[in-house]
């Protein structure tokens, strides 16, 4: 009996190999990773900029060997569209449950990674947030989140403190500030933190400003800036409204004594500065930003600008997430959520291009993350702040 059941599995197993015959025995298994982006919609470009990083590091991965503890089993990428909505993207996120993905790293907008990491919650799935800086979404307790870049707090803390030195330094020219924000909870949090921050070291916040996403014209926010003439303007939006802002802000020939922003969505982009670089001119930033002195960084940057494409803070994030995600399954040596999860827990991921020292989550949230300070210098991005990561000393304020 027992030879006859061998030689059906046998002949079972055969018949199998002869169906699908890429699927042979010898084929390592894959596991199913949810990469999901705003691809359509209006944060179309900075999606499809996430979705590249995301594909990028999983070719790498997959070339390096794949996922060692589990025989090699290759990375393989469900994709999914947010379409800018965050109910869309928690549609997605259904979807790839039932398609069995052990893990989801996305979804850019801190609105959409809100709606995704609840969603996820429910059925226990690893999240790992790539962008997303709203503070709220590591802080419900969602035991399958995880960000590994810092969030909206730590970025405004850091650009004051830092506002302050510069500012000093120079003497202190600059005392009032007026606030431009889009209206989701990336720019409204952001404006919020900054309006608290702010007037503990000694500036006035003459106005806050919110405005939609889109928006086509700021004639009318750049006439009310004139009319108040802040010494320093900081910017939260995304990146075209942030592009038309400045540009209106040259055209209207205004100039303050910094365009200083906070997670801006243009301010640190290659793609503005070659668009548009009399507008970007001199504009800083606190951003995410990779370590300029890791050769791996300057590697990546080549390979991503022969593709035609900008080495935007959206790609590198998310290449690095996914990283965190590999790390964490070799780690798990299982596709099961649990092991994943509790593998994201304990991490210690510190092989990457990031400023950041060896990963530690405490609630979901990256202790080691860090924003950095650049500052667009002769058609170029270079980090002013930190002293470690310095490339080139701050000018401040710019002269009108």
């Amino acid at each position: 009996m027992s030879t006859r059941r061998h030689f059906m599995s046998q002949s079972a197993a055969a018949a199998s190999a002869m169906a699908f015959p890429l699927v042979g025995g010898a084929q390592a298994k894959t596991v199913k990773v949810g990469v999901l982006h705003p691809v359509t919609g209006a944060l179309a470009y900075s999606g499809q900029q996430c979705r590249e990083g995301a594909m990028m590091a999983i070719e790498d991965i997959n070339k390096a060997g794949g996922i060692k503890s589990l025989g090699g089993a290759k990375i393989e990428a469900l994709l999914g569209d947010a379409q800018s909505q965050p109910q869309a993207g928690a549609a997605e996120i259904e979807k790839m449950n039932e398609a069995g993905v052990s893990a989801v790293v996305g979804a850019f907008a801190s609105a959409i990674c809100l709606a995704t990491t609840q969603a996820a919650a429910k059925y226990n799935l690893p999240h790992i947030v790539d962008v997303g800086v709203a503070d709220q979404i590591v802080e419900r307790g969602l035991k399958n989140t995880f960000r590994f870049g810092p969030g909206y707090k730590k970025c405004a803390e850091t650009a004051v403190a830092n506002l302050h030195v510069l500012n000093t330094s120079a003497g202190k020219p600059a005392k009032t500030v007026m606030i431009i924000h889009e209206e989701s909870l990336f720019g409204s949090g952001t404006a919020a933190l900054l309006a608290r921050e702010l007037p503990g070291y000694g500036y006035e916040v003459k106005e806050i400003v919110k405005h939609a996403n889109p928006t086509r014209d700021f004639n009318n926010i750049v006439l009310r800036m004139k009319a108040i003439n802040p010494d320093i303007v900081i910017p939260a939006n995304y990146y075209n409204e942030y592009a038309l802002l400045v540009r209106t802000m040259q055209q209207q020939k205004v100039t303050p004594k910094a365009i200083y922003s906070v997670l801006g969505g243009a301010a640190s982009s290659y793609k503005f500065v070659k668009e548009f670089p009399d507008a970007a001119n001199g504009i800083i930033d606190c951003n995410h930003w990779f370590n300029p002195k890791d050769k791996r960084a300057q590697d990546l940057k080549k390979r991503v600008e022969a593709k035609g494409l900008f080495f935007s803070y959206e790609l590198f994030m998310t290449y690095t997430s996914m990283w965190l995600l590999a790390d964490a399954l070799e780690r798990a040596k299982s596709m099961d959520r649990a092991a994943i999860i509790d593998a994201l827990e304990k991490s210690t991921f510190a092989d990457h291009i990031m400023p950041y020292g060896a990963t530690k989550f405490v609630n979901g949230q990256n202790q080691g993350a860090q924003p950095l300070m650049t500052q667009v210098l002769n058609k170029d991005i270079k980090v002013i702040i930190p002293r470690d990561y310095r490339e080139a000393d701050p000018l401040f304020p710019l002269k009108a």
